[in-house]
């Protein structure tokens, strides 16, 4: 009886175990497709800058604004692999039309001097984005040191009176002074369901290997 005990826990495990191998093979194959769908979306025609656009139906939108930045840069704490530690800076844009949008310039060194903002008119070219970066482990921004820990979009339009439009740079004809920009892509989107399939299968072998040892041990102790 133990010993059919210990098959049926077996069998069970291993179901289990190859069911997750077999969800997380699905799952990449949906982030791939989602990936390739935003790879085209990013890359598309250049266009300008609709009226209201929103996240479901703008996000990655390629677009250009002819205008100029004004006001103070917000800066957002990150970090670069090879870098280090830096800043975003986000700025507000004014375009021709009058309407206002926060523009993401790119990233400069915790050691660099903060650069002089632009006061001429230009173009700018790059995608409308609504980064995700809020949860409940995010600081609370130190607005004296103007120092924020999250592209907070609703915020930032707030605190520099803009609509919540975010725009990431990734080309410009205006004076960037040592700014590094840093495009929308794809690079920055997990996709790790490659290797937890392959840990779950993996399991699963260790698991059934583990259960046949067990009842054979069973059996030779009856013995």
């Amino acid at each position: 009886m133990r010993q059919w005990g210990m098959i049926l826990v077996g069998i069970l495990g291993v179901a289990v175990l190859l069911s997750l191998t077999v969800w997380q093979i699905k799952r990449m194959a949906w982030k791939n497709n989602l990936l390739s769908k935003i790879e085209i979306k990013i890359s598309s025609p250049v266009v300008e800058i609709p009226q209201g656009p929103s996240k479901q139906s703008h996000g990655f939108l390629p677009v250009k604004a002819y205008g100029r930045f004004l006001g103070r840069t917000l800066k957002v704490l990150v970090s670069q692999k090879i870098y280090g530690a830096g800043y975003r800076l986000i700025t507000a844009f004014e375009l021709q039309d009058g309407r206002r949008v926060l523009i993401d310039r790119g990233f400069i060194s915790v050691s660099d001097t903060m650069p002089i903002v632009p006061k001429i008119d230009g173009m700018v070219i790059g995608n409308l984005h609504w980064p995700k970066e809020i949860d409940s482990f995010t600081p609370e921004n130190d607005l004296k040191n103007n120092i924020w820990f999250a592209r907070d979009v609703p915020t930032m339009a707030k605190y520099l009176d803009t609509e919540p439009v975010f725009l990431i740079l990734k080309s410009s004809d205006l004076d960037q002074e040592n700014i590094m920009p840093l495009p929308v892509d794809t690079a920055g989107i997990p996709n790790n369901h490659l290797q937890y399939a392959i840990t779950w299968f993996l399991l699963s072998l260790i698991w059934l290997g583990m259960s046949g040892y067990f009842v054979y041990r069973s059996r030779d102790t009856k013995t």
